[in-house]
């Protein structure tokens, strides 16, 4: 029997680490693909995998989803290596220079939505963005429309009528319907891209799942909780959490969105994993959490979203998708 072949973009850290490792603690069949930016972290993660699961089969590919000739040659590389992929976890994603809002913080804590802000962190966070060499805004291109094009582009290998492929998604309890617009949908005006560009994910999902269930092709979101990782060490320096643990444990009776850890983060993934696609909900979060007794569980959220505004949202994607294409075209033409 072939082995499923699972991609994860963002996988030589944080919870696409974690992820890799707990998948081959279910499967160690599997054969994993790591897409990631940093070719020595990656090669460096590929080794200690098979250290630890040599019945395992992992590769890697290199791919920069903020910058689309990468994505593209990564596709191609993709199509000539496998005949199909089982599961795509669309993981990578930044957050740059997030800004702590204070004054927000300590009215929030004195406020009735302690529990709702520490858990989504509304209102608390915005990040500086800025235009990526293709023209288009960092957060956007990281998060959303790379990962997009790369879905695009690996058609071939996801849609098969025979049995499902799944594409599974990092979205964020901090995606908020407030701080998405249609019109501006790349989040150039705003200072919220980070929340902007996770709702934009949700939509994305709901709209795949409308146009794709047919073919074969199904795609789940999920929250992987607050972790402590590179992102959240960008927020508040390392001692700053050290000092705020014992405060966060107590949360932790009262919200369970503090994984705090890579590994405690990938629950809902893995759970994702085992799952028949066509049982679960398009409209739903699944939320990876974490009792105050450290307990791991899966939570179900309810989306706040319209199939409207989702297959608005796919068809200019789709535009800027042509647009950029023809573009790409004209440059190698020149050259």
């Amino acid at each position: 029997m072939a082995r499923k072949v699972v991609l994860i973009t963002g996988a030589s850290s944080g919870v696409g680490l974690a992820l890799c490792k707990r998948l081959l603690e279910e499967d160690n069949g599997l054969h994993l693909c790591l897409a990631c930016r940093n070719m020595s972290k990656a090669d460096a993660v590929r080794t200690a995998l098979l250290a630890s699961y040599p019945t395992a089969e992992v590769t890697t590919v290199q791919v920069d989803v903020s910058n689309l000739p990468s994505v593209f040659q990564a596709s191609k590389e993709l199509k000539q290596r496998f005949p199909r992929l089982d599961y795509v976890y669309l993981n990578a994603g930044i957050m740059p220079n997030p800004q702590l809002n204070i004054k927000a913080l300590f009215s929030g804590l004195f406020s009735r939505k302690v529990i709702h802000m520490f858990s989504t962190a509304e209102g608390l966070l915005t990040q500086d963005d800025k235009v990526t060499a293709d023209g288009l805004q960092e957060v956007f291109e990281t998060n959303v429309f790379g990962h997009f094009i790369l879905i695009q582009e690996l058609e071939p290998l996801l849609c098969h009528s025979d049995s499902p492929s799944r594409l599974i998604w990092t979205s964020s309890r901090n995606a908020k319907k407030s701080n998405f617009s249609l019109e501006d949908f790349q989040h150039s005006k705003g200072q919220e891209p980070y929340s902007s560009s996770k709702y934009a994910i949700d939509l994305l999902s709901l709209a795949l799942n409308r146009n794709c269930n047919q073919q074969g092709l199904y795609s789940s979101v999920l929250c992987p909780g607050t972790m402590l990782t590179n992102l959240t060490y960008g927020i508040l320096p390392p001692f700053i959490w050290t000092l705020l643990m014992p405060f966060i444990l107590l949360l932790r009776f009262f919200a369970s969105a503090f994984t705090l850890t890579p590994y405690n983060g990938t629950e809902a993934m893995v759970w994702l994993f085992h799952q028949k696609p066509e049982s679960l909900d398009p409209l739903a979060k699944y939320l990876s959490s974490t009792t105050g007794f450290g307990r791991n569980y899966v939570m179900t959220q309810k989306m706040d979203l319209d199939e409207d505004t989702a297959e608005k949202f796919y068809q200019k994607l789709l535009e800027l998708e042509k647009h950029i294409r023809v573009t790409i075209h004209k440059t190698d033409d020149q050259s």
